[in-house]
């Protein structure tokens, strides 16, 4: 007996595309459900699966994993991942979730107060943020600073050594929070050329890590284990030494413009 799910044509085999694609988006136990017997999540995956089987030739995505709980969230991501993927269309996806945007787009659009303020690959907007409110949404640190060779005077406070690639003028300066050490005493015999003090103004548990939040020249957000906090009594007002190596500072000229 035929499945029902297939169809045969002319000796060949076809898949029914809404089948295919309750199947892919684990709805197939939700078939025979009315609308108003679904939850949000599964009425969301519902709309993503109607869209999917029509077989559109341009796809429109408006928050399409929005109303979607964490586990189902990523099984349905990567299922999405994968046929935008090998889709031949030209594809829109609108979300505020940077890491959606990330994962999926081959190109990222960042709007901010109406405007765009940076446009480029995945890996260009996660490496090199052209704005604090891109920073944010990457997880870095980021100072607006003037470089001079081997260093940049930042505009916040401070100067950071750098690899010297012979840069001039208006750059930023990107950090990722995990490649700051914290100390409660200098680093002795370190390698680090970057090593100032600041003030903790506020921990956050961010599931396996913590979040510092430092007061200094510059500031800074620090991830740190919770072993580490433990071990080193780190609380709102403690004094501390922050350590970054020059290689792990993401230099670049500033706005887009040129280095002079």
């Amino acid at each position: 007996m035929a499945d029902d799910n297939l169809q045969v044509t002319r000796g060949y085999v076809a898949v029914d595309p809404s089948s295919y694609w309750l199947d892919r988006l684990r709805l197939t136990d939700l078939a025979d459900r009315k609308p108003g017997q679904l939850s949000g999540g599964q009425a969301q995956r519902v709309a993503l699966a109607r869209a999917l089987a029509g077989q559109p030739s341009l796809l429109l995505l408006d928050e399409p994993l929005s109303a979607l709980d964490a586990g189902t969230r990523l099984d349905v991501q990567a299922e999405l991942k994968r046929h935008l993927s090998d889709f031949a269309g030209p594809s829109l996806l609108v979300t505020h979730d940077p890491l959606e945007a990330l994962v999926l787009a081959d190109q990222v659009v960042v709007f901010e107060d109406g405007r765009i303020v940076q446009e480029g690959t995945p890996a260009q907007i996660a490496r090199q943020p052209g704005t604090d409110y891109v920073a944010k949404l990457v997880g870095l640190n980021l100072y607006a600073g003037r470089a001079d060779g081997d260093t940049v005077a930042l505009a916040e406070g401070g100067t950071f050594v750098i690899p010297d690639h012979g840069q001039h003028g208006d750059v930023h300066v990107a950090v990722r929070p995990s490649a700051i050490v914290v100390s409660t005493q200098p680093l002795e015999h370190s390698s680090a050329r970057n090593t100032w003090q600041a003030k903790i103004s506020g921990l956050t548990l961010l599931t396996d890590r913590v979040r510092l939040d430092l007061d200094g020249q510059p500031p800074a957000l620090v991830d740190v284990t919770p072993a580490a906090v433990a071990e080193l009594s780190l609380d709102p007002g403690s004094q501390v030494w922050l350590t970054v190596k020059a290689t792990d500072l993401e230099v670049y000229p500033r706005n887009g413009a040129q280095a002079d």
